[in-house]
């Protein structure tokens, strides 16, 4: 069976980024290995799973994130259409509350049943990001 190892993020301001995990979601950082030139941020969710920050090189031609495309769209109501990272929380309200606190931009729904609540939101690269509503397990 697979499990999520890490997700990878290419940022041209990792510190930032890193930042907004650690306030928003509650990342840790922990070590990361040494690759010279290669300037990275590790983070780990604990329990869940490692972010990889990475700082952002222009020479690999890799697509940048959302907000640095030609018609960028930061509506987060375009989001539960489009590319996306959830995370589920037990505490949804307050999580809710904290996004508002904090300024960000959400989008907020729920399933057809109406038994799982949504927030939909960016990070500050315009990455797309959903956190769903659970129950206490």
């Amino acid at each position: 069976m697979a499990t999520l190892g890490h997700i990878a993020r290419e940022s041209s301001d990792i510190t930032r980024l890193a930042k907004f995990y650690k306030e928003v979601f509650g990342f840790e950082e922990i070590e990361s290995p040494d690759f010279g030139d290669l300037k990275v941020i590790w983070l780990n969710l604990p329990g869940a799973f490692a972010m990889h920050i990475i700082q952002r090189n222009p020479s690999t031609n890799l697509p940048e994130g959302p907000y640095s495309a030609t018609s960028a769209v930061r509506d987060p109501s375009h989001l539960p259409k489009g590319h996306h990272i959830c995370f589920s929380v037990c505490n949804f309200d307050s999580f809710l509350r904290s996004l508002k606190e904090k300024g960000i931009e959400t989008f907020q729904k729920s399933l057809p049943d109406g038994k799982v609540k949504q927030v939909f939101f960016f990070d500050p690269d315009g990455n797309g990001l959903e956190v769903a509503s659970r129950s206490a397990s």
